[in-house]
Parts: C-alpha cells; structure tokens; sequence
C-alpha cells in the first residue's frame, strides 16, 4: 500500500475475469488535512492508486500504469459521509498486459469509472 492505513478491504471476491473489493478509506488520514481541511475530498489519484493495488493482488504481480482512458470522476467521495466503497473490476490480461475496466460506487451513486492498461514489471 503506497499510503500506509488510507484504507482497508473490508471484502475482496474474485471470479474469472472479474473481481469486486468494498473498502472502506480512512477519513482520519493526513492526506484530508490538505485535500481539503473541513472539507475532506478523495483524492481522484488516490482512487486509481488503490485500483492499481486491488489489480497487483488479483493477478498477483507487481504492476506499472501504462495508460488510463475515459477516466469520469463523477462525484465527489467525501470519506467523512461515504467512506465504503464498491469497486467493480472487469480484469483481461494480454500479452504482459493487464487491461482494467473499474467502476467505484458508494451506496447508488457511481463516482469514478475508468479503463486502464497496466505493464507487468
């Protein structure tokens, strides 16, 4: 994990090329005292980090991102009101290449989508 207790995966279930985590992020983490004081936001590079890390346990290796596309951030995850998250993965693997569709959830609301290409390293 790149930022140590930002949050813990409370479920991670995994099928054939597809897995689904709910997390819970950590509203007490110092990231929220500059992102932004008495208005805690996820940081949007945060939330691919944490796709990042959830793909590299899936498919167990370590994994560079190559490129991202048709990333929509499309609400804001403020941890102190929706902290738990649902994260759906659609997972291909190509040539050393790991393709990623996400889409990140909490409660109704979808609040990022993104496709990735990861490299194996």
């Amino acid at each position: 994990m790149l930022l140590k207790d930002f949050y813990t995966v409370n479920e991670l279930v995994v099928t054939d090329q597809s897995a689904t985590a709910k997390i819970t992020i950590n509203k007490d983490h110092e990231v929220f005292m500059g992102h932004f004081p008495g208005n805690p936001v996820t940081p949007g590079v945060c939330m691919m980090q944490i796709i990042k890390e959830l793909t590299e346990e899936i498919v167990g290796k370590k994994l560079f991102m190559e490129s991202c596309s048709n990333v929509k951030f499309m609400a804001i995850i403020n941890p102190e009101v929706t902290p738990d998250l649902h994260l759906d993965l659609a997972i291909t693997e190509v040539d050393n290449l790991i393709k990623v569709k996400n889409v990140t959830k909490f409660m109704d609301t979808v609040a990022l989508k993104l496709s990735s290409v990861f490299k194996v390293v």
